[in-house]
């Protein structure tokens, strides 16, 4: 037990709790003044670039502290600091072309930020990929598709993302019809739900509307609605008019063709 106390007591030791334990505080209060020295959004953009440039500069400050303690818990053991951070300069220089991709990324985060090419909260595609920017950081970007998928993508390949929120999101949205319903009631009541969506928030009103027959299909005739809204509204209003059609064509008794299986029995003899 006294063994135990003893290496518990030892100044290294506590040294070690303490700073990190200092550490740890230090991080939350820097946290903490990030976050309300920044002055106020007024819109839904500014909001989203002060939650940006607020976590790329936690990230570097969560860094700076980290590097800071490390330097102390190491003097503590008697480790010449010094000598070490010499030793890594040459090193930095004998490795330098390894960390040229790092060195990428940290700059092209910055221009992220300086330039304004997305922020969190954005929806972007890069590669066939499309989702929201949940997550900025220091070398990485984190984007979220639909489907709950993260990809991570380096901030070097900023110039291969497409930033999907500068402008509205299109959508064409099939409404199957059976083949015997009249053309000019089912065109009147789809004309009449596009009036309805329009007003939805982010809708534009200009350019969301009844296009007409899409296609003829060996069992149904697909009339088309096209929309234009806000890349983060698209799936939920995807829905949304989905259920609207069902509804409207339920109460106007309109049939929607469903792929049936008919069962013969034989008559026994």
């Amino acid at each position: 037990m006294e063994k135990f106390l003893g290496f518990i007591l030892k100044k290294e030791i506590i040294g070690t709790l303490a700073t990190i334990i200092l550490a740890y505080i230090a991080y939350k209060v820097v946290n903490f003044l990030i976050d309300h020295s920044l002055t106020k959004a007024k819109t839904d953009y500014e909001r989203k670039k002060k939650k940006t440039v607020t976590e790329l500069l936690k990230n570097i400050m969560k860094t700076l502290i980290f590097a800071i303690a490390l330097i102390c818990i190491l003097d503590m053991f008697g480790i010449n600091v010094n000598s070490l951070v010499a030793s890594l300069g040459i090193a930095s220089a004998v490795g330098a072309l390894s960390f040229q991709d790092t060195l990428k990324d940290v700059i092209s985060g910055s221009v992220i930020i300086m330039d304004n090419y997305f922020v969190i909260g954005d929806y972007v595609n890069y590669e066939g990929f499309t989702g929201q920017v949940i997550e900025f950081g220091l070398k990485t970007t984190k984007i979220m598709s639909v489907d709950g998928e993260v990809k991570i993508v380096a901030n070097r390949n900023i110039s291969e993302i497409i930033n999907l929120s500068q402008k509205k999101a299109s959508n064409l949205i099939l409404a199957p019809t059976a083949y015997e319903e009249k053309v000019e009631k089912v065109e009147a009541i789809l004309s009449e739900l596009v009036e309805e969506i329009r007003t939805w928030d982010t809708m534009d009103k200009e350019k969301t509307e009844y296009i007409g027959v899409v296609e003829l299909n060996s069992s149904s005739v697909d009339y088309g609605i096209r929309i234009y809204c806000s890349p983060g509204k698209v799936w939920q209003y995807r829905r949304d008019i989905l259920r609207l059609i069902k509804m409207k064509y339920d109460e106007n008794d309109i049939k929607i063709p469903y792929d049936q299986v008919e069962v013969h029995n034989a008559k026994s003899k």
